[in-house]
């Protein structure tokens, strides 16, 4: 059962400190309990292609041990209940999270602050 999603701010984070506490958290999830959506993915994927870490290696290797989810249907009529804001990509994740009851993992909990209904929780913060 899908439990968490991870933003990209944190997925990078945890790819760039094997000992970091978001890495410790992911560790303590049980095989299917954490994602990433393809909203992040591509964010991640974009910053990998013009130079930025983390290596697509590394991305690789991050995505064979936590799915990656499709964003859907159902994340795209959430999308569109949302309050506008300019950050998109947050609000795609964010409507992704809301159509699968997830909550987000995010270093930025104030991108997500007015998401009506979300949850979003900072393991960076040991």
């Amino acid at each position: 059962m899908i439990r968490y999603m991870i933003d990209a701010d944190s997925a990078i984070y945890a790819m760039a400190d094997a000992a970091s506490p978001v890495n410790d958290r992911i560790g303590d999830c049980i095989p299917g309990e954490i994602v990433i959506s393809t909203i992040s993915f591509a964010e991640i994927a974009l910053g990998s292609h013009i130079g930025k870490p983390p290596a697509a290696e590394t991305l690789d290797a991050f995505v064979s041990a936590i799915p990656i989810v499709a964003f859907d249907e159902a994340a795209a009529r959430e999308y569109a209940r949302l309050p506008f804001k300019r950050a998109r990509f947050d609000r795609l994740l964010a409507a992704h999270a809301l159509s699968i009851g997830a909550t987000v993992v995010t270093n930025n909990a104030a991108d997500f602050a007015d998401v009506p209904g979300l949850k979003v929780e900072n393991w960076a913060m040991a």
